[in-house]
């Protein structure tokens, strides 16, 4: 025998891949705790527990591929308000760089941490950490998706008194993982998506017939300004992805899918602008609405952290 849990005792796993894997009534869950938990902390350190301190000598192990700032940071922080601790490794400086498996990391993590939470280039690679791992696994980007980013997109959305059942969401740019997200939530939470993007880089058809399939309407277009009219949220990111090659023709290709102030003029009076950072303030965004009154990317970024509370939560069985 191995020496592993015998399959009847295992505890049960919430890995969270992608937000489908909770479901629509788990992410409402998720939100609204992190409301509470973030009202409850208002004027507290960064760095102090939680009252209840949930997951009190849990610890997250934190795998890196690829660089970061706001999901490095926002889930050390976010263990910490929880009352547990992270454990950062990178290709780098860990056994990953040398080609130990996926599979064996992740059993031996599993031996070592309460969870695991993976930042990669490649889904696959994620879909394998769940496979073997016997503790939660959370993605934090693959090239596939970005669930965490869109739980805390969600969160601020509501913040700003916005309702999501209905809502008018518009995206501009690249057809990538975060708008992949974010059509896996609108099926979820059920609100439209208009996407303006150029012939090419449209998103995958399985996240649009996803949205589709759950009564959404998805507009794909190539008329940035007919996707921008009465829209309730306006999203971008950036253009160019770390390790895309071509750069320049698409870079070529995204000029007319910048959100300046005459796009955002033809969204609602009150709409909203995100971004999940880093932004490249002059390309996929102008100054005037990266820096204006309808651009709540910093409360978008803070939410990282409440929103990834409520994630490990579920994941550990303490939500939903």
């Amino acid at each position: 025998m191995s020496g592993d849990r015998p399959l009847d005792l295992a505890p049960v796993v919430r890995n969270l891949l992608d937000l489908s894997d909770a479901g629509g009534d788990a992410v409402a869950a998720m939100i609204n705790d992190a409301i509470d938990r973030k009202a409850a902390r208002k004027g507290w350190p960064k760095g102090k527990p939680d009252a209840d301190a949930p997951l009190a000598g849990h610890v997250l192990a934190m795998v890196f591929e690829k660089s970061s700032t706001r999901t490095r940071v926002s889930f050390d922080i976010a263990m910490r308000q929880l009352g547990g601790s992270a454990i950062i490794l990178d290709s780098g400086t860990s056994q990953l760089g040398r080609g130990e498996s996926i599979a064996d990391t992740a059993r031996v993590l599993s031996r070592m941490a309460d969870a695991i939470m993976v930042r990669t280039d490649d889904h696959a690679k994620i879909e394998e950490m769940g496979e073997y791992a016997h503790v939660p696994v959370i993605n934090g980007l693959t090239d596939r998706s970005h669930p965490c980013q869109i739980a805390a997109d969600l969160l601020t959305v509501i913040e700003h008194g916005k309702a999501l059942p209905g809502l008018e969401v518009a995206w501009f740019g690249d057809g990538n993982n975060v708008l992949h997200s974010i059509l896996e939530a609108a099926s979820l939470m059920k609100f439209n998506v208009r996407v303006a993007t150029p012939s090419g880089y449209e998103p995958e058809a399985e996240f649009v017939d996803m949205a589709r399939n759950a009564g959404c309407t998805v507009t794909l277009t190539q008329d940035a300004q007919a996707a921008a009219s009465g829209a309730d949220v306006i999203v971008t990111d950036t253009w160019v992805s770390m390790g895309q090659e071509h750069v320049h023709n698409k870079l070529a290709a995204m000029e007319p899918y910048r959100v300046d102030e005459a796009l955002m003029a033809h969204a609602k009076a009150d709409a909203v602008f995100l971004h999940c950072l880093p932004a490249h303030v002059g390309d996929e965004v102008s100054e005037g609405v990266f820096e204006g009154p309808q651009s709540v990317v910093f409360d978008e970024a803070e939410n990282r952290i409440h929103a990834q509370k409520s994630i490990l939560l579920w994941c550990f069985g303490k939500l939903g």
